[in-house]
């Protein structure tokens, strides 16, 4: 398996992001103007596409966030979105960031903490799903 970073939304990150966000999940709004700004990390299987998110700065100097992470369903349960998400560290701290922050699905929180993720804030609804924040200290 390997790694890539794109500047740009590659077409691989958008068919994952369909599949399992509106696909099977039933987001509307997946796609926004922060996928321009962001860099965006695929995990690959051979020439497949198997997992995505991107990365953007944050609103703190040193704070970058972590989104829209997504394993496709045939390759969960393997440990890939821990390794997507060092992977995502690993790059922050490349861009001379020093912590990490994100929006959980409240159904996730547990997969985050155990990656080292801290909850911060009150639960938040998008379109209908609970979400808490996250964050995690890199240096």
């Amino acid at each position: 398996m390997k790694f890539a970073i794109y500047d740009t939304l590659p077409k691989e990150s958008m068919n994952i992001r369909n599949t399992v966000f509106v696909e099977e999940q039933g987001f509307i709004d997946e796609f926004d103007d922060i996928d321009k700004i962001s860099s965006h990390i695929l995990l690959f299987d051979g020439n497949s596409a198997i997992a995505t998110c991107r990365v953007f700065s944050g609103d703190a100097p040193g704070e970058y966030h972590i989104g829209r992470l997504a394993v496709i369903r045939e390759y969960r349960g393997r440990g890939l979105g821990r390794k997507i998400i060092e992977e995502a560290e690993r790059h922050i701290l490349s861009l001379g960031g020093e912590s990490a922050s994100l929006h959980s699905q409240l159904q996730a929180k547990s997969f985050y903490e155990k990656c080292g993720y801290e909850p911060y804030g009150e639960i938040e609804y998008e379109q209908d799903c609970p979400h808490i924040g996250m964050r995690k200290k890199l240096k």
